[in-house]
């Protein structure tokens, strides 16, 4: 376990060594190392931070889990501290997450605990000063606000919310986009501020606009923009410093909870997929397939107990389930959002921890913002982070939808995973391969186990294997180099390698 903690923190390290310190935020500036998230304060911001630390607010969100935990970091711990220095110190929350690989449903999470915080800072006699995707990371299924020093003291006589701008730009209007023009969440990716109300209003039709729900933010706002006025001249600044400190409380409580009622109303329902019910749909799966199949991936959890699991392809997430039910925290990839959807579902239900997220890893999310530094890749956030990777049925679509060769396939797994891996391996002349051969018999209708093994024999050595009746193949590999440990696990049917 130990040579599991320090391969994991060489892994951290190493992210960490890629990431760029913020430098967005006037107050302070985030750095990650192989251990923690720390955030240096900046001199002038000093006073506010320890006011919000002290403050019955930061315990309330913190115990709720709304907030991520922040304690004053000790020089002697972290070597970046200089004498006389504000750091705060935060527990790493693995993998990081970006809101362009997130489900509508997510999303709707996030905006929701945005909106539930800055409702809770507002009867406290604070204001949540930034409100975009950006500052929340999911934990799990949960969704928590990481960035603290979006909180500040409020004029108790003010009736603006700073941040509404930005919360309906960053998180109502791609969700508006989303539902009723199908604008992917991804494109996110390239609107760190999300999208103006002009934009959205001039590709609705007509009856969405006269909706009750998107007047304010879509219609009304866009025409503001279009007759040129600039609304933060025309905040009403009187009225903001002469109203009643109860008055004002009650017209921000009806403004957030109005904000509330538009991100429900706003919310694409999603709708079933090819793969989102493939679980129910495959019929070249037996019921005792099936069986076996989980009773291999049980085998394997309960002999070596990884404490972190990748599922590549995850699909609604079957394998992520026992896994995580095993005791594993695990991190769930699929392209497929209907699916990965489900998946999130589940496991919200269930109270597992399971991170899913939306991507593809032959495509996978590319690095981003400043320099390509701010916001890192994913393969940057996987890389030696997992202990057992699955990749049950995957490889053939790798293969022959992707054109990856095999030696390609392990040379990434081999870079994901610590120790295991798990393989499920389709044959040519199973189903699900030949509809995705399209004739193209000369260049992948041959390939075999054996290539598989060949291809593989760099990076790992096989430990256990079983074929299914369907004669799909299941592999247990040991990354090489790795030391060795027997087990004598052996699923039905299942010879040793």
């Amino acid at each position: 376990m130990n040579g599991s903690v320090d391969s994991l923190q060489s892994g951290f390290a190493n992210l960490a060594s890629q990431a760029e310190p913020t430098f967005r935020d006037p107050a302070g500036q985030l750095l990650l190392t192989a251990t923690h998230a720390l955030r240096r304060i900046h001199p002038s911001a000093e006073g506010a931070v320890r006011d919000f630390l002290a403050s019955p607010l930061r315990a309330a969100l913190e115990r709720s889990g709304d907030l991520i935990a922040s304690s004053i970091a000790a020089p002697e711990r972290h070597t970046c501290i200089k004498p006389g220095e504000l750091w705060l110190e935060h527990p790493r929350v693995e993998p990081i997450s970006y809101p362009w690989e997130w489900t509508a449903a997510q999303w709707r999470a996030a905006a929701e605990l945005t909106l539930r915080v800055a409702a809770k800072a507002v009867e406290a006699g604070w204001t949540l000063k930034d409100a975009t995707p950006l500052n929340v990371l999911f934990v799990g299924t949960r969704p928590v606000l990481v960035d603290v020093l979006s909180l500040e003291r409020r004029d108790p006589r003010s009736t603006v919310w700073l941040a509404y701008g930005q919360f309906v730009r960053t998180f109502l209007l791609p969700l508006v986009a989303a539902k009723h023009l199908k604008w992917p969440l991804q494109a996110m990716l390239f609107r760190r501020d999300g999208y103006e109300p002009t934009a959205i209003a001039r590709a609705l039709p007509v009856r969405h606009l006269l909706h009750p729900r998107l007047l304010d933010v879509v219609t009304l706002a866009s025409i503001l923009e279009g007759s040129g006025t600039d609304r933060r001249q025309n905040r009403p600044r009187g009225l903001s410093s002469a109203c009643d400190p109860e008055l004002a409380r009650h017209i921000l409580r009806r403004r957030i909870a109005r904000l509330e009622r538009q991100i429900a109303y706003a919310a694409p329902v999603q709708g079933p997929s090819q793969w989102s019910e493939y679980t129910q749909s495959a019929s070249h799966y037996s019921a005792a397939d099936v069986e076996a199949k989980q009773q291999f991936i049980r085998s394997v959890l309960g002999c070596y107990r990884p404490a972190r699991v990748l599922d590549i392809g995850a699909n609604t997430g079957s394998y992520s389930v026992i896994a995580a039910e095993a005791g594993a925290q695990v991190v769930a990839l699929d392209s497929d959002e209907a699916a990965i959807d489900a998946l999130w579902r589940t496991a919200a239900v269930k109270g597992l921890p399971i991170t899913a997220l939306a991507a593809n890893i032959a495509r996978p999310t590319p690095a981003a913002g400043w320099r390509n530094r701010e916001h890192l890749g994913l393969l940057d956030r996987l890389n030696g982070g997992f202990d057992l990777v699955l990749m049950l049925a995957v490889i053939h679509h790798l293969i022959l939808r992707e054109q990856v060769p095999l030696r390609l396939v392990g040379e990434l797994c081999a870079a994901l995973t610590r120790r295991w891996l798990v393989v499920e391996w389709v044959p040519p002349a199973d189903p699900m391969y030949r509809q995705w051969l399209r004739g193209r018999d000369d260049l992948y209708g041959n390939l075999s186990e054996a290539d598989l093994l060949q291809a593989f024999a760099p990076f790992f050595h096989p430990r256990l294997r079983t074929v299914l009746s369907n004669q799909r193949v299941l592999l247990l590999f040991e990354r090489a180099g790795s030391a060795s440990e027997a087990c004598g696990i052996r699923p039905p049917g299942a010879p040793q390698a």
